[in-house]
């Protein structure tokens, strides 16, 4: 297993860096040291070609590769014990895909202070070449609260860590400090780790020896924790209160009580007293424009894939074959493994396979009625038929497998999400009148609705459409407060970028949510908005109350599409989620498409996606892969069938 990875320049600054193991400081600054400024050290494999150096220290190997060009080294740090054989390609590919996305920032003088968000990029091309899930590392600073059982919210234990909005004030010197290679210290734009041991949580309070907490504190915790203030009220005779009090914020941050505090942190003015620019997304990073002007999103697949085959092609055409034989060796060794030849499968055959195969997606997260049901699909499929001459059972089952995957997964009506648009604003038949596209976003709480929305608005945004997003939530305290952020954000962006307009369409609390989107589209319809973004508040799909007023909802707002924003991580309740929000909008109704979001915590278990699309048969349109605004992609199926079949 990989224990660390660092990109960082000649000059010592780090730019990136990841780490799934405590690792010294001095490790690195010893590859540094013995190697860059004294060279006193001789690495290994330094003269094999396609092998990258290694260097040894203590119980670690350190290999890396360096782009003359960029002034940029790329280091991976792994235990001298394990075999890794695919850390020269994962450097090669890692160069190659930095380089590419950002070499126009690397290039510029700000490329010290730029923040690179390669996150998912790297996870993405560690999935592939371990050939298994990276198993997710808890937190370095987490350590010893989860290794001593008797600090827990559950006994008594201290309150749970900071929220990470506040940890960030922290400086972050990150290695670079360690480094110490220029004469004034360097901050680390990026890092995927904590800075500094010293940031670990400090455990306060009454402990017994080794941070214990002694009964006595223990049984005065609980001993509060039980009694509630409804209680308190009950015994005092005061009549218990109902209801909730919607706390409501204006412009300036204050909150209704007009007690003075100021309790809008979203935008707090800096030591001058000016509100920090909201960070611009490059176009590239995450769609491009097409032939016509439009602005269409990237597949995350594709994204990757294109990156290193332009790669290897320049390779290719500069007389480099480096690997190719070796990998072409082993595809063709693999054929001749557990053949079969002609061989007319029968039920008994494809018994073991198959259970292993649904045991299998399973483990991707696939909700269990959808992997029976691929299973049995499969089955019907080969059972009778004869394999080929060099074919075993199991390449068979995987073939068919993919099959229906891919089947299942590719959608079988258009998702040209901007040609709808341009048929209903601007349509070429007389007899129609232009009017505004409504797209409503719902889901359960939690899930991102309002996130995804914001990410939907800034795509419109690219493609010059006027945009009115409708504040629908009318019961959540925040949810106003939370799309204002979001639009005015957007506004700055596209007022930076001179494309397209957003509005904020609200009413506050307390309102009926099917009556507020009428108006919104009402007043868009009159304002000549384009497109309609409704948000809505989120409810749990097992309680009948609250999905009833869907279908007034529906009949209100009238949407074009219903979008249903699901959770990749939510396991196999996705399926009972994706039917129930599909059969609320009334008869004749039904959901147009899923927005899968936390794509980028998952891994390769991505089998929400089958899921849901086999509860409904309602296809993927977008997938979110992070926190920013350009993080929406279109889904690419041959990415989520190899995925679902490693």
């Amino acid at each position: 297993m990989l224990d660390a990875f660092e990109i960082f320049t000649t000059s010592g600054v780090v730019l990136w860096s990841r780490s799934y193991a405590p690792v010294g400081a001095h490790v690195v600054n010893g590859l540094i040291n013995d190697v860059f400024i004294e060279e006193k050290v001789r690495p290994q494999s330094h003269t094999v070609e396609g092998v990258s150096p290694v260097y040894k220290r203590e119980k670690y190997s350190l290999k890396w590769k360096k782009v003359e060009e960029m002034g940029l080294v790329f280091v991976a740090v792994y235990q001298s014990l394990l075999h890794l054989s695919w850390i020269d390609k994962l450097l090669d590919n890692i160069a190659t895909i930095f380089v590419d996305l950002y070499k126009s920032e690397l290039k510029s003088l700000r490329a010290r202070v730029v923040v690179y968000p390669f996150d998912k990029y790297f996870d993405q091309q560690v999935r592939e070449l371990e050939g298994t899930a990276v198993e997710a590392k808890e937190p370095l600073v987490a350590t010893k609260e989860k290794d001593d059982p008797f600090v827990s919210s559950d006994n008594g234990g201290p309150p749970p860590p900071p929220v990470p909005a506040l940890l960030k004030a922290q400086p972050q010197a990150a290695r670079t400090e360690a480094l110490s290679l220029e004469s004034t210290p360097s901050q680390s734009p990026n890092t995927s780790r904590p800075s500094t041991p010293g940031s670990s949580h400090i455990i306060t309070g009454k402990t017994g020896p080794g941070g214990r907490v002694s009964r006595r504190a223990r049984k005065a915790a609980n001993a509060n924790a039980n009694a509630s203030s409804g209680e308190e009220s009950l015994k005092k005779g005061k009549p218990k209160t109902t209801g909730k009090k919607m706390r409501k914020w204006d412009a300036d941050g204050l909150a209704d009580e007009d007690d003075g505090e100021v309790l809008d942190y979203s935008a707090a003015p800096d030591e001058e007293g000016q509100v920090p620019a909201v960070q611009a997304v490059a176009q590239e990073s995450w769609g491009k424009k097409t032939g016509k002007g439009q602005f269409v999103l990237k597949d995350l697949g594709e994204e990757i894939n294109s990156i290193l085959e332009s790669a290897d092609a320049q390779k290719a055409k500069a007389g480099s074959s480096t690997g190719i034989m070796g990998s072409g060796f082993n595809a063709i060794g693999g054929l001749f493994r557990n053949i079969v030849g002609g061989k007319v499968l029968t039920e008994a055959d494809l018994e073991k396979p198959l259970k292993a195969m649904e045991d299998h997606l399973l483990k991707k997260n696939v909700a269990r009625e959808a992997a029976i049901r691929l299973c049995q699909g499969v089955e019907r499929e080969l059972v009778g038929k004869k394999t080929g001459s060099f074919q075993s059972i199991d390449a068979a089952l995987r073939t068919a497998m993919e099959s229906s995957l891919r089947k299942m997964l590719t959608p079988t009506s258009s998702l040209d999400l901007l040609r709808e648009i341009q048929s209903v604003t601007a349509p070429t038949s007389k007899s129609q009148t232009p009017r505004p596209y409504v797209i409503s976003i719902v889901g359960v709480n939690g899930v991102g609705k309002s996130t995804n929305l914001s990410k939907i608005c800034f795509f419109l945004l690219q493609n010059n459409y006027r945009v009115l997003i409708a504040a629908c939530d009318t019961f959540r305290s925040g949810a106003v407060e939370q799309l204002r952020v979001h639009a005015r954000n957007l506004k700055e962006l596209s007022a930076r970028e001179n494309v397209g307009e957003v509005e904020l369409y609200e009413k506050g609390y307390g309102k009926d949510a099917a009556n507020v989107a009428k108006d919104a589209v009402n007043y868009a319809a009159s304002n000549k908005f384009d497109v309609v973004l409704i948000d809505t508040a989120g409810r749990r799909h097992n309680d009948q109350r609250l999905m009833s007023s869907l279908e007034k909802f529906a009949k209100f707002a009238n949407p074009d599409k219903i979008f249903m924003v699901g959770e990749a991580l939510v396991g196999t309740d996705s399926v009972m989620q994706a039917r129930n929000f599909n059969q609320a909008f009334g008869p004749g109704r039904n959901l147009d498409g899923f927005i899968i979001s936390k794509c980028d915590t998952v891994g390769d278990m991505v089998g929400t996606l089958v899921s849901m699309v086999h509860a409904t048969g309602i296809p993927i349109v977008f997938l979110g892969v992070g926190q920013h605004y350009g993080d929406l992609r279109g889904l690419s199926v041959p990415w989520a069938v190899n995925l679902l079949m490693k």
